[in-house]
């Protein structure tokens, strides 16, 4: 009997994050970075509450960020992958969803310094689902999936395992 297809794990969505946290060009370098990494165009994350504590005011850009879903998404992992040796087992939040940092960007195989960029990291965050998860996050009649659909963690770590050939420390 072949498997339910309703339980095979596949990739929600990947996005791509790098946070600066201050107004100035490193903001652009950071949108020049992640176009260059996923030939997309990012958007500016905006500080979103005046703080007098950090100094900041609502509105500005201090960093950016792609969201990649499909085979980009997939792409993107088997390219940035490589530059991870391992992955922690702290990096999964407990539905199966993994995180994890590049602290140069030139460590991914096949991607040069770039002087005007500089140096630089970016953080990448990893959305595992099923098939039919989408139906929580309906308008008109929210509603919770199942714990059996869920994605666990062992089941996350198992997909990265298989599918990107990433070894996971306990």
């Amino acid at each position: 009997m072949s498997e339910n297809v309703m339980k095979q794990i596949e990739i929600g969505k990947v996005v791509v994050n790098i946070g600066i946290g201050q107004v100035g060009d490193d903001v652009e370098k950071a949108v020049n970075l992640l176009e260059k990494l996923t030939d997309k165009q990012p958007v500016k994350a905006e500080s979103k509450e005046a703080s007098k504590t950090f100094g900041k005011r609502s509105g500005l850009n201090i960093g950016a960020f792609v969201t990649l879903r499909g085979e980009e998404a997939r792409e993107f992992l088997e390219k940035v992958l490589p530059a991870k040796d391992e992955l922690d087992a702290d990096a999964f939040d407990g539905n199966g969803n993994f995180s994890f940092g590049i602290s140069e960007y030139i460590d991914v195989p096949g991607v040069d310094y770039d002087a005007d960029i500089g140096m630089m990291g970016f953080e990448v965050a990893v959305n595992l689902e099923r098939p039919g998860y989408r139906v929580k996050k309906r308008d008109h009649k929210p509603t919770s999936v199942g714990k059996e659909h869920q994605v666990s963690n062992d089941e996350g770590r198992e997909f990265v395992d298989e599918n990107f050939e990433v070894e996971v420390n306990e």
